[in-house]
């Protein structure tokens, strides 16, 4: 079977989970007898595509199986139609919902009601719709989306983070850190939490670091723009780092407290590498995570302080939260992702 796996905009979206997500699949599939097809333009862009259409006759798309589109661009409403015109199975990859784009960038809450009518009717012209859990299907649902919905992880490749343990020292010196360190990865949205990490920060001692990427320019938030140009002190905002590994190396306590996340690729990162991680209480989490037992779940900023109090005194409890936690990060494997994929597409045929 061959098979388009399409990432418009790959190169802006290079540092981006949905990118981290589309990595992991062409990985899975590596393993498997699908053949895969990483753009749909027969001249390998759109624009010598349509070039060679209108100097030589060309055709614009090369010739595919089945379609999996894992963005809502333009480019993907052209592979979208190409295919329904043309009797290809569709599947589309919803990485994005109106709930996860509210609380990213400047302007991003008054753009997201017209977003999720635009993807309304984006996704419900799938075959199938792929997203990345049960708590994202019944968003999509609640649109709702015309098509069949099918949950799928994004997974986790454990394999990059190997070493992680030998960048500790080298990056805990370099970011002055000691102690207990808490520490996230990621992109700095207020959607991720940004605020509650900040004010548990002022109500600790402990060291909280951010690791990732902040948007200090037009169109960044202005929350985002005030605690990094302001952070409290013992905040460090290290923006870009150039080995990930650094970052679980240099952590002790993975803190996540987002709003609203499809999944979170970052959580099965820092569980592949046995760090002891706290999450805000939101479905996603208590759908794929169990609290005591691999996460310690939390609601509010008393109940994220007091466990951080909890695993600052009982470094047995953050060792047994890391050991079962990389037993679910091993559930999430490359190797399921490659069979729920072939077992779409082959649905779709």
């Amino acid at each position: 079977m061959r098979v388009l796996n399409y990432l418009e905009l790959a190169d802006q979206l290079e540092r981006s989970g949905i990118a981290t997500s589309v990595a992991h699949q062409r990985q899975a599939l590596a393993d498997t007898d699908i053949d895969v097809l990483t753009t749909p333009w027969a001249d390998g862009h759109p624009a010598w595509a349509l070039g060679g259409t209108l100097a030589f006759d060309d055709p614009i798309f090369q010739e595919y199986d089945v379609a999996h589109c894992n963005m809502i661009g333009p480019g993907s409403v052209a592979v979208a139609r190409h295919a329904n015109r043309n009797d290809i199975p569709l599947v589309l990859h919803a990485h994005v919902t109106r709930e996860d784009f509210e609380g990213s960038f400047r302007g991003s809450n008054l753009v997201a009601p017209a977003l999720g009518k635009y993807l309304k009717r984006f996704y419900s012209q799938a075959d199938l719709v792929l997203c990345p859990s049960e708590y994202t299907k019944g968003v999509l649902e609640s649109y709702p989306v015309d098509a069949p919905i099918h949950p799928i992880t994004n997974g986790v490749d454990a394999e990059p983070l190997s070493g992680f343990e030998s960048f500790r020292e080298e990056y805990r010196e370099r970011y002055g850190l000691e102690g207990m360190t808490v520490f996230a990865v990621g992109s700095v949205f207020e959607r991720k939490g940004l605020t509650t990490f900040c004010e548990l920060a002022q109500r600790t001692d402990y060291d909280f670091a951010w690791f990732g990427t902040y948007d200090d320019g037009p169109h960044g938030s202005k929350t985002v723009k005030r605690w990094a140009s302001n952070p409290p002190e013992n905040v460090t905002f290290t923006g870009w780092v150039e080995d990930i590994r650094g970052a679980y190396g240099a952590g002790d306590v993975f803190l996540f407290p987002s709003k609203v996340e499809n999944q979170g690729i970052v959580v099965l990162e820092a569980m592949a590498c046995g760090k002891a991680v706290v999450l805000s209480d939101i479905p996603v989490f208590q759908e794929y995570y169990e609290d005591g037992h691999d996460c310690l779940i939390c609601e509010d900023e008393a109940e994220f302080e007091a466990a951080l109090e909890r695993l600052e005194a009982d470094p047995d409890l953050r060792e047994r939260l890391g050991e079962n936690a990389k037993e679910t990060a091993r559930e999430h494997g490359l190797d399921r992702v490659g069979e729920q994929l072939v077992a779409a597409y082959e649905d779709v045929r």
